[in-house]
Formats: C-alpha cells, structure tokens, sequence
C-alpha cells in the first residue's frame, strides 16, 4: 500500500471550525466522487481538537503549530494509480486541487508519498 499523507493548514480568514466543515461536507464529497477514477482505496481526514488541548504536549517537545487537519488516501501502488493520459483521472486531480484552493493554505500545507510500516495493530 502506497499512502498520501496531507498536513492540512486553512486559509487565515477561515476559522479551524470553518475549515473542517468546509473540508468533511464539501471537498470529502467531492474525493468520494471520484474515488474509483483516480483508484483511491481509503481516504481519512483527520479533523484537530482545539489546539489547548495539546499545548502541553507540544510544549514540553518545542512543537510548533498544529496543523488543522490530516488527510490520508491510500493506493494499492504507484503502478495502480491512475494512469498518465487518462484524462478522466487529469480532470479529477484538477478539480479536487482547485477545491484545495478554497480553503487550504497549500504554500504551508506539507505532503508526502510514503509506506506505513505497522508497529502495534
């Protein structure tokens, strides 16, 4: 399993709340429309709690900001993913980043392809 890994931060004039309405009821819709062109397994968004909950925790580490959310999707390989020339798939990835735009600061949002090596579960 091959996984996208998306640290999310809004856009300033949205607040967290805002943001994670926007991205579970708006875009999450929009990826699940899509989800069998672009081949996607699994799609999770990880929504923050409010960020005094973990202040204690990332100041005793020297952790910067928390980031608003984390999405994580899941292909079965670089290989299953959708195609280059599938127009189908182009269009879609076009759409969702164009989605992106309304609400994710993408200059500060961090992502990343990996492969989850499992410790406990």
């Amino acid at each position: 399993m091959i996984k996208l890994t998306f640290c999310l931060v809004r856009l300033p004039h949205l607040t967290r709340e805002a943001f994670q309405d926007y991205w579970f009821n708006t875009h999450g819709p929009l990826v699940r429309s899509v989800k069998d062109v672009l081949r996607i397994r699994r799609y999770v968004q990880l929504h923050s709690l409010d960020p005094e909950i973990s202040k204690g925790a990332r100041a005793s580490r020297g952790g910067p900001e928390q980031y608003d959310g984390v999405a994580e999707l899941w292909w079965d390989s670089f290989e299953d993913m959708a195609p280059g020339g599938d127009q189908a798939a182009a269009d879609a990835a076009l759409m969702l980043l164009e989605d992106e735009k309304r609400f994710i600061d993408l200059s500060r949002s961090p992502l990343w392809w990996g492969e989850e090596k499992t410790i406990i579960g």
